[in-house]
């Protein structure tokens, strides 16, 4: 009897290793699995954009409120239409705000193939088929700054407002300082869409 409960005792010590080896062997099987997925987080790129942005290249400024785009979809070097969300800018014929709304947008771009991120709102794009963003450079919003400067109206349309609150802003700014189509000297007489409905 006494050999039983040895036996047993033994058995026990015996499946208490077996035991510490299998919680082990799992322990080591989880460790292995985390640096794997820290490994993968980190070899990501680092300037992953979010879902709704994207990092394209300027092929030609069109007018003060719309571009043409390299590196939208799958094909990059298609060429996609973008029109700035939450501004209306004088027709090119509006002389000379519509070139000055034109030529503004140009400089902040900085030329041609230079790299903008476009940020989308709820509606991506609008009923012609071109992209509608708020589009960056270097950390500046290039719609507020059309808008600040004089050069555009503030046009808020639903359902895109992320920035309203800015622009309209910007828009008051414009109009205290007296800038651009705000000039009290010289100031623009009819609105884009007022111009646009006058000489279809």
């Amino acid at each position: 009897m006494r050999n039983k409960q040895l036996n047993k005792a033994g058995g026990r010590g015996q499946g208490g290793k077996f035991l510490m080896v299998v919680s082990l062997g799992n322990w080591v099987r989880k460790i292995a699995i985390l640096a794997c997925l820290l490994l993968l987080v980190s070899c990501q790129g680092k300037n992953q954009l979010p879902n709704n942005e994207a990092q394209v290249k300027v092929a030609r400024v069109v007018s003060g409120q719309s571009l043409e785009v390299l590196g939208m979809a799958e094909q990059p070097n298609l060429i996609s239409q973008v029109r700035l969300v939450g501004i209306d800018a004088p027709d090119l014929r509006q002389r000379p705000w519509g070139e000055a709304a034109k030529e503004q947008l140009e400089n902040l771009i900085g030329g041609a193939e230079q790299s903008v991120t476009l940020e989308f709102d709820l509606e991506a794009k609008d009923k012609i088929g071109r992209t509608l963003a708020y589009v960056w450079k270097n950390k500046v919003l290039l719609n507020e700054e059309l808008v600040k400067q004089g050069n555009v109206l503030f046009v808020g349309r639903s359902p895109n407002h992320k920035y309203d609150l800015r622009l309209e802003r910007a828009q008051q700014w414009a109009r205290l300082m007296g800038q651009g189509i705000w000039n009290s000297e010289k100031p623009m007489r009819l609105t884009p869409a007022e111009f646009r409905r006058q000489n279809l």
